[in-house]
């Protein structure tokens, strides 16, 4: 079978019925996953701080330095945080912050060197391309030796944020101070070259066209090819409350559930070198999204113990170990636990 081009994508996004593509996507599901398993992670975002000069208008949640409300967690503040999530079965921590202009690569080797020695049992998925960038910058490194000191000391894997829509005419209106699209794909590749496994991501609903998702997709396929270093895309819309984005674009309206599965669908249809596509129901919500693993999805992702940035943006859908195995099975699918690298921990029959 040809792969889906360009142009069909394309067309099936912006002609086909919701329907049909959610057939479409879901017999490509069970061809990539016939035993009928659909994963989760208990895990918890650690935004380690606040601060961030990258000053993106789609983001309510990071301040610039000198403001009040500003912080830097301390080793035992995030120690806390871990003690919390292991006594709730947790596995992994998603560690994110913004990008602070001071922070050089010893610090975040501390750091991770002090999780990963206290809490070997815990896998350790942080830091952006962009923070990733950030720090070869001020500490003089490649993208390569950054990476390679941090697994050193215990990182895993690198998650796919900053990723928004591969596209630098996107990114020059909602994020001109972040990196291009070439270099996200750049970090990605490094650590993929180095044996490290990372997550892919898109961010829709601001002011790209369908041409520029085709675009975006197009980028995270060629390089799969290239590597096979990401686990798993994710795909959330953008959430506007209280972000400098919707009062410079008030025309920006918030997206509807049709356009969110038709995307998870032709995204499931068009990555078919990608074997997990997660749920986004932290921007969508519960029903839509278990909707979303007749969609294309095979995993409903983490349960959030905690998250800062969406919710800053006006989403705030929580939902349990027991909700999400209780929506998987109303579907006829077996829940499972899974990990960071999607090994099974626990089936749910």
């Amino acid at each position: 079978m040809s792969r889906l081009s360009n142009e069909k994508a394309l067309n099936l996004i912006k002609n086909a019925p919701l329907s049909e593509l959610g057939r479409m996507a879901f017999a490509k599901k069970q061809e990539l996953h016939p035993d009928k398993i659909t994963t989760f992670v208990v895990d918890r975002n650690i935004n380690y701080t606040n601060i961030c000069f990258v000053d993106c208008d789609f983001c309510a949640f990071c301040r610039k330095v000198n403001e009040e409300d500003t912080y830097i967690l301390s080793f035992d503040e995030i120690d806390k945080k871990i003690d919390e999530l292991i006594a709730i079965g947790g596995t992994q921590i998603l560690f994110q912050g913004g990008v602070h202009p001071k922070l050089k690569i010893e610090w975040y080797e501390d750091l991770v060197s002090h999780i990963a020695k206290k809490y070997p049992q815990i896998t350790i998925h942080g830091f952006s391309a962009i923070e990733i960038d950030y720090i070869a910058k001020i500490s003089k490194l490649s993208h390569k030796q950054v990476l390679l000191r941090l697994q050193n000391k215990g990182l895993y894997s690198i998650p796919g944020a900053g990723a928004e829509i591969l596209s630098d005419r996107v990114r020059d209106i909602i994020s001109p101070k972040k990196i291009g699209a070439k270099t996200w794909l750049e970090v990605h590749k490094a650590a993929h070259e180095i044996g490290m496994k990372t997550t892919a991501t898109m961010m829709f609903g601001t002011v790209e066209t369908d041409e520029e998702i085709i675009e975006h997709f197009e980028h995270l396929r060629n390089l799969q090819d290239e590597t096979g270093g990401f686990r798993a895309f994710i795909l959330w819309s953008f959430q506007g409350a209280n972000t400098k984005l919707i009062q410079k674009y008030p025309q920006i309206k918030k997206t509807s559930s049709n356009r969110y599965l038709r995307l998870l669908a032709v995204a499931r249809l068009y990555l078919d070198n990608f074997k997990n596509i997660q749920s986004s129901w932290v921007t969508q919500g519960s029903y839509i999204g278990q909707l979303a693993l007749k969609f294309g999805a095979n995993d409903l992702g983490s349960t959030m113990m905690e998250e800062n940035v969406v919710k800053a943006a006006g989403a705030s859908f929580r939902m349990s170990g027991d909700e999400m195995i209780a929506l998987i099975k109303d579907l006829g699918e077996i829940p499972a636990k899974r990990n960071t690298n999607y090994d099974i921990l626990e089936k749910f029959d």
